[in-house]
């Protein structure tokens, strides 16, 4: 008995233009529908190719909806925007100081601790609170 060929209706089309959005991959839309992969090939090649372009459309229309509105989710959405569209990116300045053409010969990381409680106890109006041996100390790396 010969198998009866596979009818895409619209409603499959819409499911499978869906799911291709979603990244599922062919072989599991295949699978999930009933159908051979070649066969999904055949039948739903414009929306295996395109229902990925639809659904970036549709994220892409709603973030740009929140990134152009009010409230802290438009920020959020207009940073993310121009990070992705604009080539926005958050950068980290190092300035260093010395003289010009001269390589760096020391490094050194300085750790302030607060003042010595012993000497503000004396300053009205101050709740001083932090341990006794806490002073400024210098670490070399």
């Amino acid at each position: 008995m010969a198998r009866r060929g596979h009818i895409p209706d619209p409603m499959l089309r819409r499911q499978v233009e869906a799911m291709a959005g979603y990244g599922v991959t062919e072989a599991q839309i295949a699978g999930l529908i009933g159908i051979d992969s070649k066969t999904l090939r055949k039948h739903y090649r414009d929306e295996l190719d395109h229902g990925h372009v639809k659904a970036n459309v549709k994220v892409a229309e709603n973030l740009f909806r929140k990134a152009t509105g009010e409230g802290r989710e438009a920020v959020t959405a207009a940073i993310f925007w121009l990070k992705a569209r604009a080539h926005w990116k958050e950068t980290n300045v190092t300035e260093h100081t010395g003289e010009v053409h001269t390589p760096v010969t020391e490094i050194r990381r300085i750790i302030i601790a607060p003042p010595d409680p012993e000497k503000l106890r004396n300053t009205p109006g101050l709740a001083v609170y932090p341990p006794k041996d806490e002073h400024k100390r210098e670490i070399d790396l």
